[in-house]
């Protein structure tokens, strides 16, 4: 692991990996943008995730996507991964987890923009596709967060 990322306190990175059996938002961690002047887009796919449905305890099966505009800090991707496993026992329907993963990130890193999808496998013939996002209040970002919210089919 380089110097740079030691001094961020980064736990996760370049560690063996310990799958955790509970929500655990406290894994996360994040780094420094080396690039807070650039607006660019940063986005994770996670095509294997799982969680259970609090009323029946079967598994669902979505693919997450998460994509971002940094501002100061970012999130550190092996931590991402290990929260996202994290919810491989917790029992929530598809919308929570998907503002769960929202929130969780945007108190995280203060990001200026941050949008959640979950494609969520049919179950019983419905395939429920939540999506969720958020724009840094009094901003451009607000802006389009409001308009992207009224673009989803």
């Amino acid at each position: 692991m380089s110097d740079n990322r030691k001094q961020e306190g980064l736990q996760a990175l370049g560690r063996e990996t310990n799958y955790l059996e509970n929500y655990a938002p406290d894994v996360l961690e994040t780094f420094e943008n080396k690039h807070p002047d650039n607006d660019y887009w940063v986005r994770f796919n996670c095509p294997e995730f799982t969680s259970v449905c609090p009323i029946t305890g079967q598994p669902d099966f979505a693919e997450i996507r998460i994509s971002y505009i940094p501002d100061k800090r970012m999130v550190e991707s092996k931590s991402l991964k290990l929260y996202l496993f994290s919810f491989r026992n917790h029992g929530d329907f598809h919308e929570d987890c998907v503002n769960i993963i929202m929130k969780d990130l945007v108190r995280l890193m203060d990001p200026k923009y941050l949008e959640v999808r979950g494609i969520f496998t049919p179950r019983g013939g419905i395939s429920i596709w939540p999506y969720a996002n958020y724009g840094r209040p009094g901003t451009k970002w607000e802006q389009l967060a409001e308009r992207r919210l009224m673009e989803q089919e």
